[in-house]
């Protein structure tokens, strides 16, 4: 099922809607792996278990509504998002690399 449908759609909307979702896959990768680095640094540290679940927990849901909400709007805003998420990892490990 999809909510927009790209045959009715300008090609300068089309390109707008896949950067958005590009764009906001990027913002979607960097708040997740920034999680990954936190709640490894929290079994890493001893920290609270239940901090800890929940942090993995919450990221898991959030990124899988997010793409699951990307779905909704077919396979290629979906793409677009889940290669932002991909772009996001190797900048969020570089960022935590140099601070470390």
């Amino acid at each position: 099922m999809s909510f927009l449908s790209f045959d009715t759609l300008p090609a300068w909307a089309i390109i707008l809607s896949l950067a958005a979702h590009l764009v906001a896959g990027i913002g979607l990768g960097v708040v997740y792996f920034d999680a990954v680095w936190r709640s490894a640094r929290l079994f890493a540290l001893g920290g609270n278990v239940r901090t800890t679940v929940a942090l993995i927990i919450g990221r898991l849901v959030l990124l899988g509504g997010l793409l699951f909400l990307a779905s909704l709007e077919g396979a290629a805003p979906l793409l677009a998002m889940a290669l932002g998420v991909l772009i996001a990892r190797p900048m969020v490990m570089r960022r935590h690399s140099e601070a470390a």
